[in-house]
């Protein structure tokens, strides 16, 4: 009798690499727990979010109050992980706008060519010629804070790195034979891109997706933590940072400040990790 052979498909073979990838792995299931904690913190919690006791503000961690209180006296563990569901959401948001924008315009830049990939070149130039968080400060001034106005801002100024990205994968692929076919069949050029061309170059854009949510994340961070973010008292891992920024604070009510800053620096540690395994799955041209 012949063996059967076994047929492996291309998102089976990234899937074997990535599941062989203990610190990715690892880096998915942290992302996944902060993930569910943020959606179910109704749940998690018997206090409400924004429930102020002044009686009891600043009171350190214990039994009643896991992270302890704020300086109004509201439950810091419920604080956080509704603080989740806001840091978490902007970075997916402003990476879905950025995606959009990118892929488009880079899309269109690699396929067409000429002065229209020009131009679109020199419009990403421009873009990637100012400082993002200078550029992200005065528009968040000008806009007022907001959680929307912060993904919209994060979203727009970082769409540049995947635009080039995008262009030089369908610059590579668009002169192959299957391309070609597709012209000499006489299909629509958005329906080559569609179709034939962004299917094919999904892994460098699944990769930037991953990656831009840290940035997005640390985009908030930091222009709650200036106060042009989130508004109090909306609960955000920035604003959180932001309000426990007192030296009192920093001397005396260190889980104020503790326990967002390790939420921030571990989910952007698990999505920076994760990021690098699935380019590392992605890459065909690795044998281990």
């Amino acid at each position: 009798m012949s063996k059967k052979t076994k047929v492996t498909t291309p998102m089976g073979i990234v899937y074997s690499r990535l599941r062989k990838n203990k610190m990715a792995v690892g880096a998915l299931f942290i992302l996944l727990f902060f993930i569910l904690i943020s959606l179910f913190a109704p749940l998690l919690s018997p206090y409400d979010r924004d429930q102020v006791d002044m009686a009891n503000a600043y009171q350190k961690p214990s039994a009643e109050h896991w992270l302890g209180t704020d300086d109004l006296g509201r439950d810091t563990f419920t604080r956080l992980v509704y603080g989740g569901r806001v840091s978490l959401s902007v970075g997916l948001v402003s990476t879905a706008i950025s995606l959009l924008i990118g892929v488009f315009l880079g899309a269109i830049a690699g396929y067409a060519g000429g002065w229209v990939d020009n131009l679109i070149m020199r419009i990403v130039d421009v873009v990637m010629c100012f400082p993002f968080f200078v550029i992200a400060i005065a528009i968040a001034a000008v806009l007022g804070p907001s959680i929307y106005n912060v993904m919209f801002i994060s979203g727009i100024l970082s769409w540049t790195r995947i635009c080039r990205i995008v262009r030089a994968e369908v610059m590579a692929i668009k002169g192959r034979e299957f391309i070609e076919a597709a012209v000499s069949l006489g299909l629509e050029s958005w329906e080559i891109i569609v179709k034939h061309i962004l299917p094919n170059i999904l892994a460098p854009i699944i990769v930037y997706a991953t990656l831009g949510i840290a940035t997005g994340i640390l985009s908030e961070a930091g222009l709650s933590f200036l106060g042009l973010g989130v508004k109090q008292p909306q609960p955000s891992w920035g604003n959180m940072l932001a309000s426990a920024q007192s030296l009192r604070s920093l001397r005396l009510h260190w889980w104020l400040w503790i326990t967002p800053g390790l939420m921030v620096l571990t989910t952007i540690l698990s999505i920076n990790i994760l990021g690098d395994g699935l380019r590392d799955a992605f890459d065909p041209k690795l044998k281990r």
